[in-house]
């Protein structure tokens, strides 16, 4: 049995792994700053349903070193998945103090907490976006990763850059997690597929970049689940693994999954490509598959029916 600390755990994928980690006779808790950058009602009913379920949330900020160190002494945590991040491609570049704030500082301080807790296996989350301006797909962790497209991509691979200083020099166990596209219920109402549904339902336009033939390798929640779940039990010294479907598939081919589901058709308002936005996200994931036993199961039709199930059973909150 494990003590697992979540920060970040009223988020899409905090939220999600805090119940399989339970589910499996795991404890758990986490941290949460209930953040504006969108809708904290739906933060605040996934923290209700984790709370229903026995797991403690504590409202404060990442950037609150002596607040993770008492809640880790407190309560003997032994493994740390660090979630919380300021999130969005298009938001930081108008609001790149909010990326500095929780994904340089806020994880510097994570790292300083975790330093007097030797023992504790950190497992912190990247991004598929610190590949950047990569032309060679698939992407593979051997890569060199130091021409990002967006700030937020720049944060998070600066983010395993100050891991891998922390294990060299602190011994630190760090596994970082580069997600590609997560999807799936209760997700980010930024998200395409969330707002695109949205939109359809409600009959407004959805802005299409790029043609809709942008390509992203959507990843369905319980997949990323699964392979966040075995690179904890892995306890890893210091590594990085992709976490994606391995199948990219185009705009356009999501919108018109959305359509047949919704039973509606989109009102398409085709606009220029915004700068940060990358052509193509494609997850290699053959170290994935030899250390974490990761093999992704989901289509996109298949997670988007599960997505869209739930967003008309319960998604006005």
């Amino acid at each position: 049995m494990k003590r697992v600390f979540i920060t970040g755990i009223a988020g899409f994928i905090g939220f999600h792994l805090g119940l399989a980690l339970k589910r499996r006779g795991d404890v758990v808790l986490g941290c949460d700053n209930f953040n504006a950058y969108y809708d904290p009602s739906l933060k605040k009913e996934r923290a209700r349903l984790l709370t229903l379920e026995g797991i403690p949330i504590f409202e404060n900020d990442i950037v609150d070193k002596h607040a993770m160190e008492e809640a880790i002494e407190n309560h003997k945590i032994t493994h740390f998945v660090h979630l919380a991040a300021q999130a969005g491609v298009r938001y930081s570049l108008k609001h790149p103090e909010s990326y500095v704030h929780s994904n340089l500082s806020g994880f510097v301080q994570i790292l300083e907490a975790l330093r007097r807790f030797p023992h504790i296996k950190l497992v912190y989350a990247s991004s598929s976006s610190v590949y950047g301006l990569n032309a060679k797909t698939p992407f593979s962790e051997t890569d060199p990763v130091d021409h990002p497209a967006s700030f937020y991509g720049a944060t998070k691979r600066a983010g395993e850059l100050i891991a891998h200083a922390y294990h060299h020099i602190h011994g630190l166990a760090c596994t970082g997690l580069r997600f590609f596209t997560v999807y799936g219920p209760w997700g980010r109402p930024d998200m395409a597929y969330f707002s695109f549904a949205k939109a359809i339902l409600e009959e407004q336009p959805i802005a299409v970049y790029g043609e809709g033939k942008l390509l992203r390798d959507f990843t369905y929640i319980d997949d990323i689940v699964e392979g966040t779940l075995a690179a904890i039990d892995l306890e890893a010294t210091n590594e990085i693994f992709n976490l994606g479907n391995h199948s990219p598939v185009p705009v356009m081919q999501l919108i018109s999954d959305l359509e047949d589901l919704l039973g509606k058709k989109a009102i398409l308002q085709f606009e220029p490509t915004p700068p940060g936005d990358v052509y193509a996200t494609f997850a290699d994931i053959a170290k994935s598959k030899k250390a974490l036993g990761f093999a992704p199961k989901t289509s996109l039709k298949e997670g988007l029916k599960h997505f869209t199930e739930w967003y008309q059973s319960i998604a006005h909150i």
